[in-house]
């Protein structure tokens, strides 16, 4: 067991106002993590810190972090697309999120109850990183881009020229903060504040990141 994890089961990840107090997420799901971290354990992978969160790798390769969120805790499992999930217990974060997934509890009984089906998703989850598996990933191209940015790009040509010269990650990053938002006024308002930062190859945030170093 790694030191560093115990404190952040005891005191939490210190990424927020709660940290050391009472309120801090891990103490709503101490039995449930302490039974997690010791079934991963078992399975033979290492203990380390990345991001804040207890993750177990193996082979120097990561496998699984383990989290504790408001509504429950979970295993986020890297590859987790690539996991045959017969049992229905993978979910995907989010829409646009491609290789993980998130196995999620909301009471001790779900973990007690389903040690051996859960231990078999982290078997899997291993194998899959000793065969070096990954997902294909979609390229930020093959999205299907925001109808409001396609009309900005039929309005300004050199804006298109702008961002498809920005990188893959940054492009990402733009499309997500483009369709987020369920109104196209919003989408729209998102597009033309973000233009100056395109047309400079900038990320989003950037100019506030940098002041804030």
């Amino acid at each position: 067991m790694n030191p560093q994890v115990d404190l952040i089961l005891a005191e939490g990840c210190g990424r927020c106002k709660w940290h050391g107090t009472p309120q801090c997420k891990v103490h709503k799901w101490e039995k449930e993590l302490a039974l997690l971290r010791q079934m991963l354990l078992d399975c033979g992978l290492q203990e380390e810190v990345k991001w804040g969160q207890p993750c177990y790798t193996h082979n120097g390769k990561n496998v699984v972090i383990l989290a504790p969120f408001k509504e429950y805790c979970a295993l986020n499992f890297f590859n987790g697309a690539l996991i045959d999930d017969s049992d229905g217990l993978l979910t995907q974060p989010s829409e646009n999120t491609q290789a993980g997934r998130q196995m999620r509890f909301t009471t001790f009984a779900q973990v007690s109850k389903n040690l051996d089906i859960i231990q078999q998703y982290i078997f899997q989850a291993i194998e899959i990183e000793r065969a070096g598996l990954k997902v294909v990933k979609q390229k930020t191209t093959d999205f299907p881009w925001p109808e409001e940015l396609l009309e900005q790009f039929a309005q300004l040509p050199e804006l298109k020229v702008a961002f498809e010269a920005l990188t893959p990650g940054r492009q990402r990053a733009y499309y997500l903060h483009f369709s987020q938002p369920k109104q196209s006024a919003t989408r729209t308002s998102r597009i033309i504040k973000s233009i100056p930062d395109i047309m400079n190859g900038k990320g989003i945030g950037e100019d506030y990141r940098s002041q804030r170093k």
